[in-house]
């Protein structure tokens, strides 16, 4: 049976769940961290963002979940789209396979509601990351909590909350095309 207060948030990355976390804390859930990162290349950008996860929990003194690095599902789930321009069809796979990784934890661990960070992204479409959580969530049977977490300054002030608190912000979404990196899995 589902915790209706509980709320598990995917985390993208620790600054962009700066606002969020805190927010929805306010409104009265119980809110777990989720760090999915299979899509972050290389390793080494993963664990950097990783510790940063961690450290942002430890400061706001709540939980966060570590899914583990799974880097061959990324890009077996990206690879019809590899050659997609950033903002393309391979983004709309890239958060369908993050969000459903958060929605079936969701759900097994007993959580009454999901939702992300990624709508903070002054760079992602906050239409398409509700749609493909709210169907993630409905599959797995829980709630999807509906944010475009950019509106009213929050990607400045996650910049600025970051700053404060001292944490890694990278400066690209993560995945090895937008780093405009090559990588061997698969047939590439």
């Amino acid at each position: 049976m589902n915790d209706k207060r509980r709320l598990l948030l995917h985390i993208c990355c620790a600054p962009d769940a700066t606002v969020p976390w805190p927010a929805l804390m306010s409104e009265g859930y119980e809110v777990t961290g989720f760090f999915y990162g299979s899509n972050i290349h290389p390793q080494c950008e993963w664990q950097k963002r990783r510790e940063a996860v961690i450290k942002l929990s430890s400061l706001l003194r709540v939980e966060a979940e570590i899914a583990p690095y799974s880097p061959e599902t990324w890009f077996s789930g990206t690879e019809e789209s590899y050659s997609e321009p950033e903002g393309g069809a391979r983004c709309e796979v890239c958060f369908a396979l993050q969000l459903e990784s958060a929605a079936r934890y969701a759900a097994l661990r007993g959580f009454g509601y999901v939702c992300t960070t990624l709508s903070i992204s002054p760079h992602k479409d906050p239409g398409t990351v509700n749609r493909i959580g709210e169907a993630s969530a409905d599959a797995a049977r829980v709630g999807w909590v509906d944010r475009i977490w950019r509106k009213k300054d929050g990607f400045r002030m996650s910049i600025a909350r970051s700053r404060e608190m001292g944490l890694y912000r990278q400066n690209y979404c993560g995945c090895a095309y937008s780093a405009g990196a090559t990588f061997t899995y698969g047939k590439r």
